[in-house]
């Protein structure tokens, strides 16, 4: 498949073949699509005819493209079909580890939604996440925006109702405001709470036919409700998904926590960068870490901007977030010695 690379001056080439002519126009995407994607994200060069490809530029570069068309093959060979997405999670996983099987991960599909789309991990920690909701009655899914948390955990719940692994789905978030006040909202009871728990459906609707859902809903079997309703029920036999759980107090948490029947299995899922408690007020996300890492049975797993499956941009964003406040932590390490200067500072401003 892969012919060694040719140096023409300081100029590095290297050429591929493919066998199967039908599979190599996916794997090349319509008018060479998935090529340019790596040759934008690589800054290589590539070059078509017919079933080849020459690959143009250093060393790295050319391994690393060469690496992820040879994955991406052997995935259109076993069934899958590939997008310019699969193409951009491909070589960042191949980047973050060159020996990895892309199959073993594209293909360990969870659910095929309403939409007949494949639901499937498209990073390490995603497949990580995965294992550990199979294997473990208690996961921690903790990371950025984006990362897949609560859509995976809401398809591997919707496939294990589908195959009786358990009678319901219960999902809840607690209902905190993102920074904003919202005011008064009017409506039952129901019409309060239902905005903050919009994210679920949406997810939901996603895995399942809208009137599918609806009934599942009407009769109980599925259930989305705030983590205040939570209190004093024992959920058996149940799928149960805690979303935004960095924005629950201590005493919260531990409400949840005990809320777990036999048979079940909890999903926790949070960011710890986007708290909106009130200030002073500690995370009960953050303080379960210290708690229950030990314990058999419960497992942590931690993503990072690089399972980040948005628009591109998304990543860019977190990074340059992170990069801010490592530098606004550098520049300020003691913030309550920033904030004493600050007060005297302005009590000689007074004194003046």
């Amino acid at each position: 498949m892969r012919k060694g690379p040719v140096a023409s001056g300081s100029t590095v080439h290297r050429k591929l073949a493919f066998a199967d002519n039908d599979l190599v126009q996916t794997l090349f995407g319509q008018q060479n699509q998935h090529l340019r994607i790596i040759d934008r994200l690589l800054k290589i060069k590539s070059n078509v005819r017919g079933n080849e490809v020459i690959l143009e530029g250093p060393e790295p570069a050319l391994e690393l493209a060469a690496r992820t068309l040879e994955e991406l093959y052997n995935l259109l060979q076993a069934g899958y079909p590939i997008t310019g997405q699969d193409v951009q999670y491909a070589l960042r996983i191949i980047r973050e580890n060159p020996a990895t099987d892309l199959k073993t991960i594209f293909l360990d599909t969870v659910y095929i939604s309403a939409l007949k789309r494949r639901i499937t991990p498209k990073s390490l920690n995603q497949k990580h996440y995965l294992q550990a909701i199979r294997n473990f009655d208690m996961v921690f899914g903790i990371g950025p925006a984006g990362t897949g948390k609560t859509y995976l955990a809401m398809a591997m719940a919707v496939a294990s109702l589908i195959n009786n692994e358990c009678s319901r789905i219960v999902l809840t978030r607690p209902a905190v405001e993102a920074g904003e006040k919202l005011g008064f909202l009017p409506g039952d009871l129901f019409e309060k709470v239902n905005p903050y728990l919009r994210p679920l459906y949406d997810a939901l609707h996603d895995m399942m036919d809208f009137d599918k859902a609806s009934q599942l809903m009407q009769r109980g079997v599925i259930e989305v409700a705030p983590l205040a309703f939570m209190r004093g029920r024992t959920l058996n036999n149940a799928f149960v998904i805690l979303d935004e759980a960095q924005n629950t107090t201590s005493e919260q948490m531990m409400m949840f926590l005990t809320r777990l029947g036999f048979g079940s299995k909890a999903v926790i899922t949070g960011d710890i960068t986007q708290i909106d408690l009130p200030t002073g007020t500690r995370s009960g996300l953050k303080e379960v870490r210290e708690i229950l890492t030990n314990i058999e049975g419960i497992t942590f797993i931690y993503f990072n901007k690089n399972d980040v499956v948005r628009h591109p941009l998304v990543q860019d964003i977190i990074l340059a977030y992170e990069d801010y406040q490592q530098q606004k932590r550098h520049t300020f390490p003691d913030k309550t010695a920033v904030v004493q200067r600050d007060k005297e500072n302005d009590r000689e401003e007074n004194q003046r």
